[in-house]
């Protein structure tokens, strides 16, 4: 017995997808994304106004890929046409930190009063703005977005301290 799997994403007003193979083209206002996603089984595929990603297997590994490469076709579409907003706050209690960006990285300075300067990568794709302790990442691509805003929390992770009393850092506020 064969049962088809499959998941339908509406394409919306403004938007172009093409499939050429296993490469997913996405054009929309803000950009245009594209996407290698491929797995063995599974059919991606543009039917009308919406795209298709099926699998003729109905076991539990295919199940699960098939929500994962509908997924990816979601964020590429919603950040075509929205785009994602990540926005972080600096904390500190101790030493005033400085935060300055630059195209590809964020440097990080006086961080508990540290000498040597620490530095965050910024992906492209990503922007990163930053007011006076608000750090703002946005994109189209939700991957580097994310990316590059865990990048900054990590590079003001708090080492050989207490975090309980060592509570500084920049941290992840809001995303939409």
């Amino acid at each position: 017995m064969v049962t088809e799997l499959a998941r339908r994403i509406a394409i919306p007003e403004g938007v172009e997808v093409s499939i050429d193979g296993s490469m997913v083209n996405v054009k929309g206002p803000k950009g245009q994304l594209s996407k290698k996603l491929s797995y063995p089984e599974i059919e991606i595929k543009k039917e009308d106004s919406e795209v298709v990603v099926e699998s003729k297997r109905n076991r539990k590994e295919q199940r699960a890929m098939v929500g994962t490469l509908a997924s990816h076709i979601n964020n590429m579409i919603k950040g075509v046409t929205e785009g994602f907003v990540y926005r972080m706050k600096s904390v500190y209690s101790h030493f005033p930190m400085q935060l300055k960006s630059s195209s590809n990285e964020v440097a990080i300075s006086n961080f508990l009063g540290e000498r040597q300067s620490r530095s965050a990568h910024i992906l492209p794709g990503a922007k990163v703005e930053i007011l006076k302790d608000e750090v703002i990442v946005t994109g189209i691509d939700k991957e580097s977005v994310g990316q590059t805003m865990a990048n900054i929390e990590q590079a003001t992770r708090v080492r050989r301290f207490d975090v309980r009393v060592f509570q500084d850092g920049v941290y992840l506020v809001d995303k939409r």
